[in-house]
């Protein structure tokens, strides 16, 4: 996407490699909408760190970094012992995975490089394949999103107001991003929409990330707190809602997304609006049976007790905004039944949460589970 900085508007992509210093590119996250800096990470570990903190977020672009990342863990190897390859590999692969535990596509990503590694090569050829299936990676899931939009796209209708939550943008992919994917080829189409943006606490990676992107676009929109979108719905002022996903189960429909996710389809279903669920395939978890089975991350109480902002001075600073001395508890993540969910749009089309299962081969599933 095209992103204004200093005056000029230049293309980015959330996540890239300079394959000149082994380091991952990253846009640093957590100082946006104020400040828009590249920072570059210089070891799988790093790249790992990145992950945990957020310099980069959301389901593509961690997936994503994590393939850079594991590219760049294996480039690192100075050996010739394949042995001591093959271990120091086993270590990269679990730094990265473990950065993030409730989303899958960093796992999916390093699993379907590795089974794409030629093992007949020697140990330089097959640092040289690991980059060439990262950039593939990650063109993938530009491609992908690209999809999203162009089979989403037809369920927003000339007038419309959307709901979002949390940032499934292009900042949570390589580019254009997933539940923003249809939106912005229905507003490239020049269908006048108008979304709202739920804050997203505790981090408010909707006021900060989702509303940056939407005034980049020039798609007309309004940050709500997060406890009027059932307001709003009531009233109603919402004809569609549309949420990304950090791991959708195959078997089941079920959709693990950003704290609050739950809570919006839950009033969706109550005011007969329409719930989509928009990802890429990297996204699916084909293996488990249950969403009370996905790993829900507990983050930080101090994310829940104070928040991030700018001076006047134009410093980033922390303010504790909650009572001293009390604690807090800070899941990352929920997880919305299928029976919530409208459709789920994927770059094969739209399915019913349900129908993910017999429409495995379709996508993406080539294993026999």
């Amino acid at each position: 996407m095209n992103v204004k900085v200093a005056g000029r508007s230049r293309p980015y992509r959330t996540v890239a490699f300079n394959a000149e210093s082994n380091a991952v590119q990253l846009i640093e996250q957590r100082l946006l909408p104020h400040t828009f800096e590249i920072v570059g990470t210089k070891d799988f570990r790093a790249t790992g760190r990145a992950i945990t903190d957020m310099i980069v977020r959301g389901a593509g672009a961690i997936g994503a970094t994590a393939a850079y990342g594991f590219a760049q863990g294996l480039r690192a190897f100075s050996g010739k012992d394949p042995a001591k390859f093959n271990t120091h590999e086993d270590l990269v692969f679990k730094t990265l995975a473990e950065a993030r535990p409730t989303a899958v596509d960093p796992v999916n990503a390093m699993l379907s490089m590795r089974t794409k590694l030629d093992r007949s090569l020697t140990i330089a050829g097959q640092q040289a394949q690991a980059l060439v299936l990262a950039h593939a990676f990650a063109d993938e899931d530009v491609q992908h999103c690209l999809e999203l939009g162009e089979h989403g796209a037809p369920l927003f209708k000339d007038g419309m107001r959307i709901l979002t939550h949390c940032n499934a943008g292009w900042l949570a992919f390589v580019d254009v991003g997933s539940a923003t994917a249809p939106i912005y080829a229905a507003h490239h189409a020049g269908r006048k929409l108008h979304v709202f943006v739920s804050e997203t606490r505790p981090r408010s990676q909707g006021a900060t990330l989702t509303a940056w992107e939407l005034a980049q676009e020039g798609v007309s929109h309004e940050i709500i707190a997060d406890n009027a979108a059932g307001h709003l719905m009531q009233r109603g002022e919402v004809d569609l809602v549309i949420v990304g996903s950090d791991r959708t189960l195959g078997r089941t429909g079920d959709v693990a997304n950003k704290i609050g996710t739950y809570t919006r389809a839950v009033l969706a279903q109550r005011h007969k609006i329409p719930f989509y669920v928009a990802i890429p395939l990297s996204t699916i978890d084909w293996n488990l049976t249950s969403g009370l089975d996905i790993p829900i991350e507990e983050r930080h109480q101090d994310e829940v007790l104070g928040a991030w902002g700018k001076t006047r001075k134009g410093q980033r600073e922390y303010i504790r905004v909650a009572n001293p001395g009390s604690r807090a508890r800070n899941p990352g993540f929920d997880v919305t039944p299928a029976e919530l969910i409208t459709g789920i749009i994927t770059p094969a089309g739209i399915f019913k949460p349900k129908d993910l299962w017999k429409n495995r081969k379709r996508l993406g599933m080539t294993s026999n589970i």
